[in-house]
């Protein structure tokens, strides 16, 4: 596509007055007394599993960069260096108390801007905000998420997949239905320990792929509600993807994997509100069985079960 100059010019202006209200030109960042370097490699240290060379990648900085960068942060206290466990020449990088509650004040602190500007938007306007973001972040990075990448559903576990899932889920529920540390811990630790039952032949996981990254995800859970019945649990597809039909051949692979095993029933625990979800699992033979006021999620919800029974 040929960029019309007048609009690169209006994207150029844009982009200064966004440095300029974020404090990329001096002063306070993110709430903070540190440079905006130092707050990213926090934000990327709390993620876990990161060395130096990795931070290097991700900042795009030079090595002799995030030697100083890292020695700032260790000597502020907010940054731990260990030796890995294959090679010692590797150093894992890991928050300390310290550190971890200043990245939860600089997350509190970016949460506010991003509230604070949104509430300004008007019904909807905060969809193409974020649509748009998204487009331009990755033209920036050399690459096209306009759906032109294949997706294709794969099945088992990958590095990275509970972590994926989960910053998945929690981002867009917490959008979505204000859902926050109670939700978000529920999927990971649940997440973690199925994934550790994986090897069973009655538990599988499967995910949406595009361009080598994880767009959606779905798992069946054949141990946790007893013999004969199927569990579905962590079914999401992201922004880019839902609506395209993807999301219904992912449903209907792991129906297709729990019909295979005979079981009795499929169940899944959802609330009140996901109407295009319901939809769906309508269309799939689900039929609402139950439904409660309840906080299993963290905030009062119209909790819902569903049961699909074998025909």
């Amino acid at each position: 596509m040929n960029a019309n100059p007048a609009v690169v010019e209006e994207i150029r202006s844009l982009s200064r007055q966004m440095v300029r209200a974020w404090g990329f030109m001096g002063g306070a960042f993110a709430g903070t007394d540190l440079s905006p370097s130092s707050v990213h490699a926090l934000i990327e240290i709390e993620k876990g599993g990161v060395t130096a060379r990795d931070l290097g990648g991700l900042l795009r900085l030079e090595k002799s960069s995030v030697s100083r960068l890292l020695r700032k942060l260790v000597a502020l206290g907010d940054v731990a260096e260990t030796t890995g466990e294959t090679d010692g020449r590797v150093k894992m990088l890991s928050l300390t108390a310290e550190g971890r509650a200043r990245v939860a004040a600089i997350h509190a602190f970016a949460r506010r801007q991003v509230t604070g500007a949104l509430g300004r938007l008007g019904e909807g306007e905060d969809r193409a905000v974020l649509e748009g973001l998204r487009l331009y972040s990755a033209a920036l990075q050399g690459r096209s998420d306009s759906g032109s990448a294949p997706i294709e559903i794969v099945a088992g576990y990958r590095p990275g997949l509970i972590a994926r899932i989960t910053e998945m889920h929690a981002l867009y529920y917490a959008r979505e239905h204000g859902l926050g540390a109670r939700f978000e811990s529920l999927v990971s630790g649940g997440l973690a320990e199925f994934c550790g039952r994986l090897d069973s032949p009655c538990n599988g996981i499967w995910t949406l792929q595009q361009g080598g990254n994880i767009v959606g995800s779905l798992a069946i859970d054949g141990e946790d509600m007893g013999a004969d019945i199927a569990h579905l649990r962590w079914f999401i597809v992201s922004d880019g993807v839902r609506g395209g039909g993807a999301g219904k051949q992912l449903l209907d692979t792991a129906l297709a994997f729990a019909d295979q095993r005979g079981v009795r029933e499929t169940h899944l625990s959802t609330f009140a509100g996901l109407n295009a979800a319901r939809h769906l699992y309508e269309s799939r033979g689900f039929v609402l069985a139950e439904q409660h006021v309840g906080t299993h999620w963290g905030k009062e919800l119209l909790e819902q079960s569903f049961i699909r029974r074998r025909k």
